[in-house]
């Protein structure tokens, strides 16, 4: 069994952002825990995603993370510089590139929503600044507008540069869709769902992996699932399938998952504390020993 041609293929974690007790970021911290992803098997680090609370960093902690995350695992390593200012995600960009990270990753414009025109003027203009590979992150949800199957397939038959997307579109026949229309005009194009239990419906419609939060605290799992695929081990995709939909429910856990998945990676590994900037997050003893129970 195969996926997408594309370089971008495979299991991606998108890193949670360490911080220390008193709330600034934890480069130590994050060392740590690249340390451990970097053997897990996994094929992609993504840094700064949603999980990685980029929309709470100041554009200074965003430029000392692209300084100083590179350097930190040899994976192919990808940078979020979605912002709602222009010339602040092009000195992202310009920051990661000259950092060595393999790509960006940009968010429609989020506040405003926009028409399917809008975007696509957009990342027209976008990917003539940018100055390297991009890939799109598609997320309704939060941004009031949605990348189309026929706006990403157009554009990426336009822009060499536009890789691939992150479809965090909770629906399957949405990802479907981005996958069978991008596949009519580039092999190499990647469909990533944003979503850890759409792994394997990604890759039996031809997509190229998952960008998967579980990643931060279980990233083995989703290796084995993308060596049993490639070897066409179905039984053995099937057991880790089951498990990823058991451990979903550490999404229901808490007020707030960046929180609790922070959570979990510092109860089961100690290298880095539970702290986020999201307020009200924090666990108590019974959500704390919920985790444990769904990782035993």
């Amino acid at each position: 069994m195969s996926t997408t041609h594309s370089e971008f293929a495979g299991v991606w974690c998108p890193s949670v952002t360490p911080f220390n007790e008193q709330g600034a970021i934890d480069i130590e911290a994050l060392g740590r825990h690249f340390a451990r992803l970097s053997t897990s098997g996994i094929d992609t680090l993504l840094l700064m995603g949603s999980i990685g609370e980029f929309a709470s960093l100041s554009q200074q902690e965003r430029l000392l993370l692209l300084r100083e995350a590179r350097q930190l695992s040899p994976l192919k390593m990808v940078a979020n510089v979605s912002s709602t200012c222009i010339s602040d995600m092009l000195q992202l960009a310009e920051a990661a590139w000259k950092s060595g990270f393999d790509a960006v990753v940009v968010l429609p414009p989020y506040y405003y929503g926009q028409t399917q025109n809008q975007l696509l003027r957009y990342f027209e203009a976008l990917d003539q600044q940018l100055g390297g590979k991009w890939l799109a992150y598609n997320f309704p949800a939060r941004t009031g507008c949605d990348l189309s199957p026929s706006i990403v397939s157009e554009l990426a038959a336009k822009l060499p540069d536009f890789v691939g997307i992150k479809d965090t579109v909770d629906c399957l026949s949405h990802n479907r869709a981005l996958i069978q229309e991008t596949r009519k005009v580039r092999s190499d194009f990647a469909v990533l769902s944003g979503y850890d239990e759409y792994l394997l419906p990604n890759l039996l419609a031809g997509g190229a992996g998952v960008i998967s939060g579980l990643n931060n605290i279980v990233p083995e799992l989703f290796a084995n699932a993308m060596r049993a695929w490639r070897s066409g081990d179905l039984p053995e995709l099937t057991r880790i399938q089951q498990r990823i939909g058991k451990l979903m429910a550490i999404y229901t856990i808490g007020d707030d998952f960046v929180t609790t998945i922070k959570t979990a990676v510092s109860r089961r590994f100690d290298s880095m504390t539970h702290q986020s900037r999201n307020y009200g997050g924090t666990l108590t003893v019974q959500q704390c020993e919920a985790i444990d129970r769904l990782f035993d």
